[in-house]
């Protein structure tokens, strides 16, 4: 099934050469030119993908992500203008899945999208079968089956990204994760200079599970990486 890819966008020019590029490379797109067309078309759940520039008409994107998260965890990546390091960070602590500065290479993007839908498509496989399904841990249960995070008993809800990346440090606890390996085996792509979108999908981990519990799970190593407690 070809994924369905929505590129929210005022920019004509641009989302054409991003809609040709992406068809050929076997997508399928559809384009909304202002954020209320956008949020509508975007709350309709037949996407597999966003594409959501932060500069729009109407409805700002970063607006725009606020009210798409009350209901939908649809996967986002924001399209942001190079050097604007606090709409990345805002829309990441929003829930965006990734983020890529403008002006890119249409090769860059393909890569970003084929990264975030293979995470998606992992949070969505059952287990495998020499895997075991659930982690328990410092007060954090995690089911691989059903794709739930519980802390202290309760629901905590978590986009593709972030359960992947609570996947691998809680399969690893207990081990100093690289901020290298992490990207590589988690986001799919090399560790690039000043990238904070591991920070922040890593405190946003820490936010959603101390709402239940307010002990500490994911340590940081200054220099070194991430580390997931046994214990707190």
């Amino acid at each position: 099934m070809t994924p369905k890819i929505l590129l929210i966008d005022d920019d004509h020019e641009l989302s054409q050469l991003v809609i040709d590029y992406l068809t050929l490379d076997g997508f399928h797109l559809d384009r909304a030119a202002d954020g209320p067309a956008g949020l509508q078309l975007a709350q309709s759940g037949q996407y597999q993908l966003i594409l959501l520039d932060v500069m729009l008409p109407g409805l700002d994107g970063l607006s725009l992500l606020r009210q798409l998260r009350q209901s939908s965890y649809c996967p986002v990546l924001m399209l942001t203008a190079r050097g604007d390091d606090i709409d990345r960070i805002v829309g990441l602590e929003l829930g965006a899945d990734d983020y890529l500065a403008k002006p890119f290479n249409p090769r860059e993007l393909s890569a970003r999208v084929r990264a975030i839908l293979r995470r998606v498509e992992l949070a969505q496989q059952p287990a495998a079968p020499q895997q075991h399904n659930l982690l328990e841990l410092n007060n954090v249960q995690l089911n691989r089956q059903n794709r739930q995070v519980h802390c202290a008993g309760s629901p905590v809800v978590l986009t593709a990204t972030e359960f992947q990346l609570l996947d691998y440090l809680m399969s690893h606890a207990g081990s100093v994760i690289t901020k290298e390996d992490l990207s590589k085996e988690v986001l799919g792509r090399t560790l690039q200079l000043y990238d904070r979108s591991l920070d922040v999908h890593i405190s946003n981990i820490r936010k959603k599970l101390s709402v239940a519990d307010a002990g500490e799970k994911i340590q940081t190593l200054r220099g070194s990486g991430y580390l997931f407690l046994e214990q707190a």
